[in-house]
């Protein structure tokens, strides 16, 4: 098992036991997690805190040049809005857990040049099912439906 995938799926489980939405995220530099979130929408009243905006913003104010040397890993697809700061920040590749419960923007990801790679990975698609079973409400606030 990758130990950033791990990361992200700890910071995933961190979510759903703080009673929110389990998705997962960490940003990597040079083979080291940097910044490390979880989607926090619920416990923190937020419109934006997304699992992957959550580990950008923890990972605080950084060079262009850190991101255009970084690795994002999530543990579900990445929506249009946290594709659009992996855009934005030039961050060149996405490592995704899974995308069958939620598939997010991977095309305008990969049309733009990230190199989007998909794991399946089983736990992440059990977390996500699970979830979404449980809190179909919740789910579909976050995604904006």
């Amino acid at each position: 098992m990758d130990p950033f995938m791990q990361a992200a799926i700890d910071e995933a489980q961190r979510g759903l036991d703080e009673g929110g939405i389990p998705i997962g995220s960490v940003l990597v530099h040079q083979g080291r997690i940097i910044g490390r979130g979880h989607n926090r929408r619920v416990q923190q009243g937020s419109a934006t805190l997304h699992g992957e905006m959550d580990a950008l913003e923890n990972a605080g104010r950084l060079p262009a040049s850190v991101y255009r040397d970084s690795v994002i890993y999530t543990t579900l697809s990445p929506c249009s809005m946290c594709s659009g700061a992996i855009l934005l920040y030039g961050i060149p590749k996405v490592v995704v857990g899974e995308n069958q419960t939620f598939m997010g923007e991977e095309e305008l990801l990969r049309s733009r040049g990230v190199q989007v790679e998909v794991l399946q990975d089983e736990r992440c698609v059990a977390l996500m099912r699970t979830f979404i079973e449980r809190s179909p409400e919740l789910w579909n606030e976050d995604i904006g439906e």
